[in-house]
């Protein structure tokens, strides 16, 4: 036996690695249909691993929403900031993003909006955690169309993201990334009517 193999893993390590899992198989299959036995066979480690961690499995469930959260928000801020500094193609990053995204392989629709739709109770933590997602990336939409100069920001920015939304809906729905498309031409054109 290695040395290696006798120095226990980190709590850490165990942590993120059941995190990883939890987030794949939440993902693929929806929060409340994966049980914590499914996750734990399928992360191979112990319900007391799981517990040491979460107190529970809508605390693990929050803990994914943010880590998810994070990643997403990171990477539109990675595509904005590639845009250069022209603010309308900043703002329309966003949506090339989302084409990007509808393409990839393993797209299964969003996220935040299944942990809204099965934990329906504004009060959940995993409701509120899905929620907050929804909110940071309406204050990003919201500062990059008020550097356009575009009237009305808040209200675009939620239009934009009522666009978003229906896209990824209908991206998960036909399997075609032809909906970011779509929603990007009417973000170009409410634009046009915001700087007229």
């Amino acid at each position: 036996m290695s040395s290696a193999a006798s120095v226990p893993e980190p709590a850490s390590a165990k942590r993120a690695h059941l995190m990883a899992t939890a987030q794949r198989l939440f993902y693929r299959d929806g929060y409340r249909i994966v049980g914590i036995d499914t996750l734990l066979a399928e992360a191979g480690v112990a319900k007391m691993t799981l517990y040491n961690h979460f107190a529970s499995k809508e605390e693990l469930i929050v803990a994914v929403i943010e880590k998810l959260d994070a990643e997403v928000r990171a990477a539109l801020a990675a595509a904005v900031e590639a845009a250069g500094r022209s603010p309308t193609r900043r703002l329309l990053a966003v949506f090339d993003w989302l084409a990007t995204w509808f393409e990839s392989d393993d797209f299964k629709g969003c996220a935040f909006i299944r942990a809204l739709s099965e934990y329906p109770d504004p009060a959940h933590p995993v409701h509120q955690a899905a929620w907050r997602h929804k909110q940071a990336v309406n204050a990003m939409l919201r500062e990059l169309v008020a550097g356009t100069g575009a009237a009305h920001p808040a209200d675009l920015a939620n239009t934009l993201s009522l666009l978003i939304d229906g896209a990824t809906l209908t991206a998960h729905a036909t399997g075609s990334s032809a909906s970011a498309a779509t929603a990007r031409a009417a973000a170009t054109a409410l634009l046009k009517q915001a700087n007229a």
